[in-house]
């Protein structure tokens, strides 16, 4: 397991681009045969990615979680944006097409991931985060999200919001997760900004054209960067930051949040005009 320290507000004014990268950017998730997890200080947030090829992987435990299994202290969410899968809890199995999603409740002791077909693996997003309390474990099929349509043609951000693991939904300790799916000829993502004080967030961005970043906005509203995202990775949006990208073309996101409450309309709307 990784580890990564971000940084607070300020330091974060006099940072380079690559230190912005090295801080806050995930460019590694997904390796095939492997399990990778990154341990990150804020809000104890883990993110990683599951590709199975062949033998199933098995989601183990590390020293830095003191625990004796994975999810003895955690809940985890799970979305395969590969080809078909399983995932077995405790036995139990669990099939997930693409973009299915899979919540694994605290106290869940073995956890593996399998790929259904050798041509085209199945590519696991991990998300978790600390949990008080014993969630079941449930699997959340895409026809079952919950589907919200935002944004104009004129803004060039219309986009179809899925809700995945909420709480009308998915009972989850602090865990929220969803993906946002622009359409043809749309390129913006939440803007206008936002920031929430009470949680932080992570952009998982995929269904990214090769060779074409989306460019991912940063920071506190008056000091604003970019850092340049690639299809399948991650960036790590702090509670001080906003957290807004713009791309080529259309592309997908997993957006997944920890923090103080389960609220998804709890935002901090940031006036377009303090944007600098």
């Amino acid at each position: 397991m990784n580890k990564r320290y971000t940084v607070d507000n300020v330091r974060y004014k006099s940072m380079s681009s690559q230190e912005l990268r090295e801080s806050f950017l995930l460019d590694k998730l997904f390796q095939k045969g492997v399990i990778g997890l990154t341990y990150c200080e804020v809000d104890r947030t883990i993110v990683g990615g599951a590709v199975p090829v062949g033998e199933s992987l098995k989601l183990e435990t590390a020293k830095d979680l003191a625990a004796s299994y994975f999810c003895e202290k955690r809940e985890l969410g799970i979305l395969n944006i590969g080809g078909s899968g399983k995932v077995v809890v405790d036995q139990e199995v669990y099939y997930l097409d693409n973009l299915d999603c899979l919540y694994v409740g605290k106290g869940s002791k073995e956890i593996s991931f399998e790929s259904q077909d050798g041509n085209e693996s199945s590519r696991f997003y991990l998300l978790s985060y600390p949990a008080h309390t014993e969630y079941p474990t449930k699997l959340i099929k895409r026809e079952e999200a919950d589907f919200v349509e935002m944004g104009t043609v004129e803004d060039a951000n219309q986009r179809v919001i899925c809700k995945y693991i909420h709480p009308d939904r998915v009972q989850s300790c602090q865990l929220v997760m969803g993906v946002t799916e622009l359409k043809p000829g749309s390129v913006w993502n939440t803007m206008p900004c936002h920031t929430h004080e009470r949680r932080s967030e992570v952009y998982m961005y995929f269904n990214v054209a090769q060779e074409t970043p989306v460019f991912h906005f940063m920071g506190p509203p008056d000091e604003t960067r970019h850092i340049a995202v690639r299809d399948q990775q991650a960036v790590i949006s702090p509670m001080w930051s906003i957290h807004s990208g713009a791309g080529l073309q259309a592309y997908t996101f997993c957006w997944g949040m920890g923090g103080e409450n389960q609220d998804f309309s709890d935002m901090d709307m940031v006036d377009l005009k303090a944007i600098h």
